[in-house]
């Protein structure tokens, strides 16, 4: 996997949002379209009534270039949830699947706890717009926590392989106590799901499918997977628990697996054939990947310093294989 850097792609402070977000646009997730490309992401406006953050689905069309943004969302894409529901506090990221010409979004909702800082779980959604908007078929989520998954269930990525809906996702293990110099830490894992419908879904119960590299604490987050060929190719991104916000040598960076049967993964981080440049905007982070195919070429988005805070840039896979799906 050899992947050719185009740089920094969309900068949220050079385009006008909804809510007058002007910082963030994480997790970039794709739907592509005859004529153009359109890029979800998630932005962050603060609460006026208690100055914490809000996290709100935008998008930015392009075209296939990626040259030119042709147009940007101007109304909510979907809907924060109601008073006490999952999402009530943000939507963080929103995954797109278009099948048999239906438009579904799985979206990790989050909402703030008391002890802790967040709790999470995947949502459903349909677009009768062509993704422009979506509506949730339900106030609850799909896919939430569970005897084995206790908590921090999110980051869905959905494909449809082999006449199955598959689910990557993260689980969290555990939460790790405060200390005097860092609030309670969460230790979260890699796992799968299947589903014949894309709603009613079967989890091999807290079985991590991504081995650790850094420790037992490592965090790993926002699977993306495709096909090339006849193996399937896994990015995510990967973490030290602790001290990982300023600290480039704990933070996040990109994380490469392949499976030959979608079960069983084998971590390559060595040949992700990308690394944090030496300078600019992903030189000290590299994060949220999303892998996606367009006009016979294979993609990679991905965030870079700040977790996104200066927007997203966009790499393209070298290869005699890079036919995708």
């Amino acid at each position: 996997m050899k992947w050719q850097k185009k740089g920094l792609l969309f900068n949220p402070s050079e385009h006008k949002l909804l809510h007058n977000c002007n910082e963030f646009a994480q997790s970039p997730q794709t739907l592509v379209f005859k004529d153009f490309v359109r890029i979800y992401f998630s932005t962050r406006k603060r609460d006026a009534a208690n100055g914490k953050y809000l996290s709100y689905i935008a998008f930015a069309d392009f075209d296939k270039n990626f040259s030119k943004v042709l147009a940007t969302s101007v109304k909510d894409v979907i809907a924060l949830g109601e008073l006490g529901t999952f999402d009530e506090h943000g939507i963080f990221p929103i995954n797109i699947l278009k099948h048999e010409g239906k438009i579904t979004a799985y979206t990790c909702g989050w909402s703030r706890r008391t002890a802790v800082s967040v709790e999470t779980s995947t949502g459903y959604a349909v677009s009768e717009d062509d993704g422009q908007t979506f509506i949730k078929v339900g106030n609850g989520p799909v896919l939430t926590s569970s005897l084995h998954e206790p908590m921090l269930v999110g980051d869905s990525f959905v494909k449809y392989y082999e006449g199955m809906y598959h689910m990557w996702y993260i689980f969290g293990q555990r939460w790790l106590t405060a200390t005097n110099n860092e609030p309670p830490a969460r230790v979260y894992k890699i796992a799968h799901a299947t589903s014949t419908d894309g709603i009613n879904w079967q989890k091999n119960e807290g079985n991590a499918i991504i081995q650790d590299h850094l420790n037992a604490d490592e965090c790993q987050a926002l699977p993306t997977v495709t096909k090339i060929a006849n193996r399937y190719h896994m990015y995510f991104c990967y973490r030290y628990a602790t001290d990982f916000r300023t600290n480039p040598e704990r933070g996040y960076r990109l994380g490469y697996a392949w499976s030959d049967d979608l079960i069983n993964w084998t971590r390559d981080d060595k040949n992700a054939g990308i690394k944090y440049s030496e300078n600019g905007w992903d030189s000290k982070m590299q994060c949220y990947p999303h892998i996606f195919n367009c006009d016979d070429k294979v993609y990679l988005l991905y965030n870079g310093n700040e977790f996104g805070k200066h927007g997203f840039g966009i790499a393209e896979l070298l290869s005699d294989e890079n036919e995708s799906n």
